[in-house]
């Protein structure tokens, strides 16, 4: 959970918990005290279910608590609960929360065992295999999420960075700029199905790869940020940069103008 920092945060773990209900949009501050009712007219208040405090232990990053209350609810009912499949992605999560990948994976199957539908599980039991430097592996399972669902951002990231990882730069430029027009901050804050990551890699080619990205949907300032970098990891290849077409659509951008004209020598360790 490192490497570059320049992308959202490194291999960071968004788990959706959205059915726990906690603080939420809707809440709204009280100003003023309010009459309370007779003893005899008050309610009892509802009882919090195991799920909903295994939800609000995820959200204090207390993950091993969070995995307890996950699979205390799933043996109240065991197999018989309908919300089977998302308790266990929800364990899931828990556990590569804390670097537990075998148990994360187990737990993962588990959800697909009882929807085979499940993209978000699909998807993370991709994730799995990424960290375990298996990105081939981890290709076909981010492609069966996004088929069942191709319009999660998070998932098309996903698919890139492993790209990057077997050297398919052009499939993962793609994956990206399709990322980026169903979400323009999927790269620079939190996504929102499953979990997302960023390449274990400094790479100049994937830096060129990703200004160009950037480039192609118009966004100079992203583009000439990223291809700073590609020059300061060692891209030199100007010419190939004068003939891109993704780049020739920023090419009056002043910011562009400037780093072309001027590029930083590469950085040496």
């Amino acid at each position: 959970m490192e490497l570059t920092h320049e992308l959202a945060s490194v291999l960071c773990f968004f788990s959706l918990l959205g059915s726990a209900g906690i603080g939420g949009a809707g809440a709204r501050p009280q100003t003023e005290s309010l009459p309370q009712p007779a003893a005899s007219q008050a309610q009892e208040p509802a009882k919090i279910t195991l799920q909903q405090r295994a939800d609000i232990f995820m959200a204090r990053k207390d993950y091993s608590d969070a995995v307890d209350f996950y699979s205390r609810a799933l043996r109240q009912e065991a197999s018989q609960r309908t919300d089977a499949a998302v308790l266990w992605n929800k364990l899931g999560i828990a556990y590569q929360q804390q670097n537990y990948y075998a148990a994360a994976r187990k737990a993962y199957e588990k959800a697909l065992h009882f929807n085979q539908s499940s993209a978000e599980a699909w998807n993370n039991l991709g994730t799995t295999y990424f960290f375990a430097g298996k990105y081939k592996k981890s290709v076909k399972y981010y492609q069966h999420a996004i088929a069942l669902d191709p319009n999660s951002p998070s998932f098309h990231v996903n698919l890139g960075t492993s790209y990057t990882h077997v050297k398919k730069y052009p499939q993962a430029v793609e994956e990206y700029r399709v990322a980026l027009t169903l979400d323009p901050t999927i790269l620079t804050e939190h996504g929102a199905n499953g979990t997302v990551m960023e390449p274990r890699l400094v790479d100049a080619e994937y830096f060129f790869y990703l200004a160009k990205v950037f480039a192609s949907l118009g966004r100079a300032p992203e583009a000439v940020r990223y291809l700073r970098r590609a020059f300061e990891e060692g891209f030199d290849n100007l010419k190939r940069l004068d003939q891109d077409p993704d780049f020739l659509k920023i090419s009056k951008n002043p910011e562009y103008a400037a780093l072309r004209k001027n590029p930083p020598a590469a950085l040496k360790e």
